[in-house]
C-alpha cells in the first residue's frame, strides 16, 4: 500500500476532526478511536500518524465545534441585517428549537460537551478552548443590560432539560419557556 500525499493526509486529518466534532457532540468524548476512525472511513492504524493522542483530537474537535458556532453567530448577524438584537433573537429561536434539540451532532458544543469537559481530565487544551468558547458565546449574547452569562445559562439549561425529556410533552414546554424568558423584552 502506497503512502498518501501531504494533501491527502491533510484532507484525512480534517475529515477525522470534522467527524470527531460531530460524534463527540452526539455521543460524548468516550467514543473509541476505532469507532471514530471507522466513521471517518479510515483505518484505526492511521490515527496515530495524524494525532499524538485522543486528547489532542479532543482539543482540535472542540475548537472545530466552536468555530462552527462562531460561523452560525456571524451568519445570524448577517441575516439580521447587522442588527445584533435581531441576530440574537434568531439564534435564540434556533437554539431552543426541536430541530436543535434533536440534532446534537450538528448543534452547539456548549451544551453537548459540558458533561465531558467536566469529566475529561487529560484534555487541557479542550478545556481552554471550551472555556474561551463559552465566554465568547456569552459575550455575543450580551445586551446593554447584562453580560450575556444569564442568557447563555438559560439557553443551555433549557436545551439540556429538553433533550433529557425529549420523549415527553414537557420537552417542548421547556423550549418554549426558555424562548419566552429570553425574548419577552423584545
Amino acid at each position: 500500500m502506497g503512502r498518501v500525499s501531504q494533501a491527502q493526509a491533510r484532507e484525512n486529518r480534517e475529515r477525522v476532526v470534522r467527524t470527531a466534532s460531530r460524534l463527540f457532540r452526539e455521543q460524548g468524548t468516550h467514543i473509541s478511536v476505532a469507532d471514530l476512525m471507522k466513521a471517518s472511513g479510515l483505518t484505526h492504524g492511521g490515527f496515530y500518524k495524524q494525532f499524538a493522542s485522543k486528547d489532542a483530537l479532543i482539543d482540535e474537535a472542540t475548537a472545530h465545534a466552536f468555530g462552527e458556532l462562531a460561523q452560525r453567530r456571524e451568519a445570524a448577524l448577517e441575516q439580521g441585517t447587522g442588527q445584533r438584537a435581531a441576530a440574537q433573537r434568531a439564534l435564540i429561536d434556533a437554539y431552543l428549537s426541536v430541530e436543535h434539540r434533536d440534532n446534537p451532532a450538528e448543534g452547539c458544543p456548549t451544551a453537548a460537551l459540558a458533561h465531558d469537559m467536566a469529566r475529561e481530565p487529560g484534555a487541557e487544551g479542550a478545556h481552554r478552548v471550551y472555556t474561551e468558547g463559552v465566554g465568547d458565546f456569552a459575550e455575543w449574547l450580551a445586551t446593554e443590560d447584562e453580560d450575556g452569562i444569564a442568557r447563555l445559562c438559560t439557553m443551555l439549561g433549557a436545551l439540556v432539560l429538553a433533550r433529557a425529556t425529549k420523549d415527553s410533552p414537557l420537552s417542548e414546554k421547556i423550549l418554549a419557556a426558555g424562548r419566552a424568558a429570553l425574548t419577552e423584552a423584545d
